[in-house]
């Protein structure tokens, strides 16, 4: 028996009758999952760092809550609530990330992480979902492309900050999923061609410019060398076999310091088995098309290229996470959402989907100001 009635005008009723509920199992089994992950492979990683076993999982929790409520919260509104959040957040945590340049510590080659309140947290994760709302704004707020040179005024600028710290595999994402927006906004084959040169080229630059750009990508191209992490993870995923070796009974997580963040899916295939990897690729496959479905069905200019490109980046942070477990790219520190122990990953998942869900509510669109 449902909670609300169809002729419940409460914001909480509107809701219930127009969010997209497969969307919202499909993103309840992520986190049950994901759960059950930090349970099982986060105990070890706490005791080689002299922590109590519980480490991760109490903070796990801890984040899991406002990851939820949060969720929720943003899911309620409505599309010109969403654009307003998405501006306040991004001119935020576009500070935020320009401070990294000055006041984060160096970890792993990289300025990324602001250490607040004894906690971590690193912005960039924050402006994805923001910068692809309103830079959705700015292409729907023109004809055509006339919205391009506002939009790429704001791009370029992120894209050079994420360069600085660096964070390539951010800056990538950045520039694919606005690409995917301007494809949607009626940008031509051809200078799509040209931008993917540019994106070649500017990757050449980074394998020339960047020493740990540069070890990546010759132990990914080097079939000789040996690359630990991917060594170990690749180990994990040929043990466990089809139905793999049992919750709990995994090695891989006594051998890998990022067993329950970036290197998940590998646990995840060495104690669930392949089957339980491809269900789990089927559910954001299916989150990835269930939200671009609801999308092309939306008229809406800015709701249709605002939730493309978080689709874009939710689907695009996925896919390089299991393509890293697996050596079909070069590594690349990059959670798994939802499934991966979190932090500011979790949380900025959460602020992405919750977009999304508010942007896929039936009958959403952005109203003119009056």
């Amino acid at each position: 028996m449902n909670a609300f009635a169809r002729t419940d005008r409460s914001l909480l009723g509107q809701w219930w009758w127009t969010v997209d509920r497969f969307l919202l199992i499909g993103i309840g089994l992520l986190i049950l999952f994901g759960i059950i992950m930090v349970l099982a492979s986060s105990p070890p990683i706490a005791r080689n760092l002299k922590l109590d076993q519980m480490h991760f999982v109490i903070k796990h929790f801890t984040v899991l809550v406002p990851t939820a409520l949060g969720l929720f919260g943003v899911s309620l509104l409505a599309p010109r609530g969403v654009l307003r959040l998405a501006v306040g957040v991004l001119a935020l945590f576009a500070v935020l990330t320009l401070a990294t340049l000055w006041l984060a510590p160096e970890i792993k080659g990289a300025h990324r992480w602001l250490f607040i309140g004894g906690q971590q947290l690193q912005p960039s994760e924050f402006m994805k979902p923001a910068l692809a709302v309103v830079t959705a704004w700015l292409l729907a707020s023109r004809p055509g492309l006339g919205g391009l040179p506002a939009a790429l005024l704001l791009v370029g600028p992120t894209v050079a900050l994420l360069l600085l710290q660096p964070d390539l595999g951010m800056a990538t994402v950045v520039v694919a999923f606005f690409s995917i927006q301007l494809f949607v906004a009626g940008l031509g084959w051809l200078p799509i061609i040209i931008l993917g040169g540019a994106g070649v080229a500017g990757l050449w630059g980074a394998y020339q410019l960047l020493p740990h750009v540069r070890d990546r990508v010759d132990g990914f191209l080097d079939p000789t060398a040996e690359v630990y992490q991917v060594e170990r993870a690749l180990s994990a995923v040929q043990s466990g076999g089809l139905f793999g070796r049992g919750p709990g009974e995994g090695v891989v997580k006594f051998r890998l310091p990022e067993a329950h963040s970036d290197f998940v899916f590998a646990t995840v295939a060495e104690e669930f088995g392949i089957i339980i990897c491809l269900v789990l690729v089927a559910v954001f496959c299916a989150l990835v098309l269930r939200a671009l479905w609801r999308t092309q069905l939306n008229p809406n200019r800015f709701v249709q290229l605002a939730a493309t490109g978080l689709v874009a980046q939710f689907g695009l942070q996925a896919l390089i996470n299991m393509a890293v477990n697996l050596n079909l790219v070069p590594t690349k520190g990059m959670t798994l959402p939802f499934i991966s122990y979190g932090g500011s990953s979790l949380l900025a998942v959460a602020l992405t989907m919750g977009m999304l869900l508010a942007l896929t509510r039936r009958g959403a669109r952005l109203e003119p100001v009056p």
